[in-house]
């Protein structure tokens, strides 16, 4: 079972999230564990206070270290294992797939979610093991990049999902973006589904799909296939599928 503690100064926004849909199903599982902590309880000081104002001046406060410190230490002697601890943060490794991957194999992560202006850097100097961003923008604090983290990194763990195959054939994990899906009816006013999807021949439809997962790449991400390594069927898809967009 994977444990999940996530420290917080707002613990009331994790209880949607946790209590439903994946995440609710998977600890109903007894894949993953949560554990919410305010770490304001930690606080060292009679109205236990958790920031400071920066040395040097600027706008601003800034989280001190000694709450995180003790709250991590009490939750790292608690743990059966050695414990990710990960910063939240728009400094942090741009998150991907394969960062969510490499995650669903730890047994024990611990978030950090801060507030205010930004973390004494002592922190991230000495008990952080990754720094993630979500994106190349800023939030408030970081408890809503830790929601979008661990749903990632919780739907992968086995037999979460139910179908092993439903993440294996996810957007970024084959290198390329998914394939359009279509469901009933197969006319919707005027508009058909592609007529191979209804023809029950497998070995084409694998076909569609993979060269439709090469379009979509090329005509919305083209980036991704600079690092993707093609097969040589792939390769004259991909030949044919810029040929159709001049």
């Amino acid at each position: 079972m994977m444990k999940i503690d996530v420290l917080t100064l707002f613990p009331e926004m994790f209880e949607g999230v946790f209590g439903h849909s994946i995440l609710k199903k998977a600890e109903d599982q007894h894949a993953v564990q949560y554990n919410v902590v305010n770490f304001r309880s930690y606080a060292d000081n009679k109205h236990q206070t958790v920031d400071d104002y920066p040395y040097g001046g600027g706008a601003g406060m800034v989280l001190k270290p000694q709450p995180i410190f003790d709250a991590v230490k009490d939750l790292q002697d608690k743990s059966s294992s050695s414990p990710r601890v990960i910063l939240l943060c728009p400094q942090g490794e741009r998150y991907t797939q394969n960062k969510a991957e490499e995650l669903a194999a730890s047994d024990h992560l611990i978030f950090i979610c801060g507030h205010y202006e930004g973390y004494d850097e002592r922190i991230r100097e000495h008990i952080v093991t990754d720094e993630i961003s979500i994106g190349d923008y800023v939030l408030t604090g970081g408890e809503l990049g830790a929601m979008v983290v661990i749903d990632s990194v919780v739907r992968l763990l086995p037999e979460v999902l139910g179908n092993e195959e439903s993440h294996m054939k996810d957007s970024f994990s084959t290198g390329v973006l998914e394939h359009p899906h279509y469901t009933r009816p197969a006319d919707f006013r005027g508009m058909k589904v592609p007529e191979v999807l209804t023809s029950g021949n497998h070995r084409l439809i694998n076909e569609w799909r993979d060269k439709e997962s090469l379009r979509r790449t090329y005509m919305r991400r083209p980036d991704l296939l600079e690092g993707t390594e093609l097969t040589s069927q792939q390769k004259k898809w991909l030949e044919e599928i810029k040929k159709d967009a001049k």
